[in-house]
């Protein structure tokens, strides 16, 4: 991985290419960013540069030995933890780590979901558990295979068991000569005080529109205004931009579940809303969580097609002429709170709440508000 295939980031980036050059790298680092922005594909590329022989002023000349093993996720210096779904067969990462690999050269911009759908564990919890710390300690014990430096990349931090974080704290503090960690989080307020007492973070932060479009253009070769669409509807995460480039008719497939829905938010009808709901809560929630975020970007172009500037409406096409009838339903009273009933649900979903009595209360709400007078 080189830093140039990371969209975006600049900062960050720039920050990583000084610590290598001045030979100034701390011992733990903490990549924090939300879900998309890119830290664990920089992560890789930070591991790629320092392992590289042939550094350039740009990072890693992705052509050594060493670039090359790294690139594969197979170099002997470098570790990887990440969450798993326990069971008897799986104890650690050490058990899954030929999938990791798998799933992350296949999609850099890996979501902890997407990794749990390619090990079949949708519905159970991710976590680190202790033998994960013990297996660290453990690795960590002997020296470097190739004289290096020795990398600890731990995915998602915040998984870890308050016993498997509590073992890794004094190793933290002082590690063993030229090791470093890493560590990829995407909620780091979620972490132990006394693990972010020990790292030094870099903030990433979301993607622009500008960064996402071009990105999908060069890499995909896609229509430019299919291109400004997807990153709208990406909502600064690149990880959810591959992921909806990958359903061609899905903005046709948003608008007519939109549709849908406030048909059946308008003139309530039992029998048709239960199929709704059957038919919305079996899709997954990565589809549950895009259908919200797109009637979010429909709420917000209904507001300013209404009050604003309709140069900044930012749907189009079908989608444009949609938005002209139903934007007179959405207005200053009920906006807010239609905005705040999308956004609770979203939130809920990201957490496991059972989808079908989150859409049965999402369209009573809704139907409250849309014939608000």
């Amino acid at each position: 991985m080189l830093y140039e295939q990371i969209v975006g980031q600049q900062e960050p980036k720039h920050r990583l290419l000084k610590m290598v050059k001045e030979e100034r790298v701390p011992h733990a680092l903490l990549f924090s960013g939300r879900e998309g922005c890119g830290n664990l594909p920089t992560a890789l590329a930070f591991a790629q540069h320092l392992y590289c022989t042939d550094k350039r002023e740009t990072g890693a000349c992705g052509l050594c030995v060493s670039c090359n093993k790294v690139s594969k996720l197979i170099h002997p210096d470098l570790h990887l933890v990440f969450p798993i779904a326990k069971s008897k067969d799986v104890k650690s990462s050490n058990d899954l780590i030929k999938e990791f690999r798998e799933a992350f050269l296949q999609n850099p911009y890996l979501t902890l979901d997407g990794w749990f759908n390619e090990i079949s564990a949708e519905n159970k919890q991710p976590l680190i558990p202790v033998e994960e710390a013990n297996d660290i300690l453990k690795k960590l014990s002997y020296t470097s295979y190739e004289g290096s430096y020795k990398m600890m990349l731990i995915w998602q931090p915040e998984k870890m068991n308050a016993e498997a974080a509590n073992k890794l704290l004094k190793i933290l503090e002082e590690p063993p000569e030229k090791t470093i960690f890493v560590l990829i989080s995407n909620n780091p307020e979620q972490l132990l005080a006394t693990i972010f007492s020990r790292v030094q973070q870099i903030p990433f932060y979301s993607c622009s529109e500008e960064e996402i479009a071009e990105a999908l253009i060069s890499h995909y070769k896609i229509n430019a205004e299919v291109a400004r669409q997807t990153a709208i509807l990406a909502n600064g995460s690149y990880s959810e931009a591959l992921s909806l480039l990958t359903q061609n008719e899905e903005s046709v497939s948003f608008l007519n579940n939109f549709q849908a829905f406030m048909r059946l938010a308008l003139k309530f009808d039992c029998g048709k809303v239960l199929t709704w709901i059957d038919d919305n809560a079996s899709s997954g929630r990565e589809k549950q969580k895009q259908f919200l975020q797109y009637s979010l970007e429909v709420f917000r172009d209904s507001l300013m097609y209404n009050y604003g500037d309709k140069s900044l409406v930012r749907l189009s096409g079908q989608e444009k002429q949609f938005l002209e009838k139903f934007a007179p339903f959405v207005n200053q009273k009920n906006y807010e709170r239609l905005v705040e009933e999308f956004n609770s649900n979203y939130y809920y979903i990201e957490r496991n709440a059972n989808p079908k009595i989150l859409f049965m209360d999402l369209i009573l709400r809704t139907n409250e508000l849309i014939n608000l007078k």
